[in-house]
């Protein structure tokens, strides 16, 4: 599926390319571009061989686009493409894939994407990058939760940087993010710079190999910074609008963020949204969970990173239930 250039068909299977945000890299975002293993970290091998050994497929790497690149459309830096390059390897050897997440929200060291520099600088990263890793297990995800933006401005961005990366023979799944903050549960609102779903109707990739990448929150407000769950029902009603929209326009949907507290309550949500997922296959073609990584606080209530006793956190028995086979 990362390399393949044929359009997507409905099989009725679940999701294929299921697995894990492991955070770490886009940590202190004010300090470029940081001290590595002080300000930020990139997952180590036995973190990777952790979630493989789980089952799961492919890991959701966020970075931080001012480290991987110091200079708007200046070269990339060589010491931070070696630490993503180990990553990369060391996933391959236990045959998870990777999904390069450019964790910037839209923004350039605080510089909106929709000025034409830094739209511009967008575009040219994303070349970069595609040249380093075309024809390797990595999948590129275009930008993290862009917001502030309207969707045809955003639309129009994406539409420059998917031309560039198929510019330089890269067949690699990409990941396209709406504006908004991506949500799944707004794809089709109106309002606020216009909807998702009208801005990228009819949307193509000349290398026919991509999806829209969705992020889905279970609390009140779907933005993942409150305590609660909802109710049972609470992710899969959250998504039918997206879903019924992902299956008018025969496109492909990833769910790149989601995640619940251990309680009871929110398992059971969890797994409903998971059930949901897998029976709209079809469209829905991966999820990552957010979160883990080795620097999570043991109290950060959505981790799926082991205890330090080596405990498995409840998330994970229910994640366990809905990997890809």
């Amino acid at each position: 599926m990362l390399a393949s250039t044929q359009p997507a068909t409905p099989t009725g299977a679940g999701p294929r390319l299921t697995g894990v945000n492991l955070a770490g890299g886009e940590f202190t975002p004010g300090r470029r571009p940081g001290t590595y293993g002080k300000d930020y970290i990139y997952p180590s091998a036995a973190d990777l061989a952790s979630f493989a050994q789980a089952g799961m497929n492919i890991v959701r790497l966020p970075v931080r686009w001012e480290r991987v690149q110091p200079g708007l459309s200046g070269p990339l830096s060589a010491e931070e493409v070696q630490r993503l390059d180990m990553v990369v390897s060391n996933a391959a050897a236990y045959r998870l894939h990777v999904l390069l997440d450019v964790h910037n929200y839209g923004r350039y060291a605080g510089r909106s994407v929709t000025e034409p520099a830094v739209a511009k600088g967008l575009a040219d990263l994303w070349a970069r990058l595609a040249r380093h890793y075309k024809g390797q297990p990595v999948a590129f995800g275009l930008m993290n939760e862009p917001n502030g933006i309207a969707a045809a401005d955003w639309r129009r961005i994406v539409d420059r940087v998917v031309a560039a990366i198929r510019t330089t023979g890269a067949r690699n799944l990409i990941l396209v993010p709406g504006t908004k903050w991506t949500g799944a549960h707004s794809w089709t609102r109106t309002g606020g710079g216009g909807s998702n779903a009208e801005a990228f109707a009819g949307f193509r990739d000349p290398g026919g190999n991509f999806a829209f990448e969705m992020h889905q929150y279970l609390d009140s407000d779907s933005s993942g910074t409150h305590p609660g769950c909802g109710g049972p029902d609470t992710g899969a009603e959250r998504l039918r609008a997206a879903t019924a929209w992902l299956r008018s326009e025969h496109a492909r949907g990833f769910l790149g963020e989601f995640g619940a507290g251990p309680d009871a309550a929110c398992l059971q949500t969890l797994d409903y949204m998971l059930t949901y997922l897998d029976r709209n296959g079809d469209v829905w073609t991966g999820w990552t969970y957010w979160a883990a990584g080795p620097w999570w606080p043991e109290s950060y209530r959505f981790s799926v990173q082991p205890t330090r006793g080596g405990m498995e956190r409840p998330q994970m028995r229910v994640l366990r239930e809905h990997l890809a086979r």
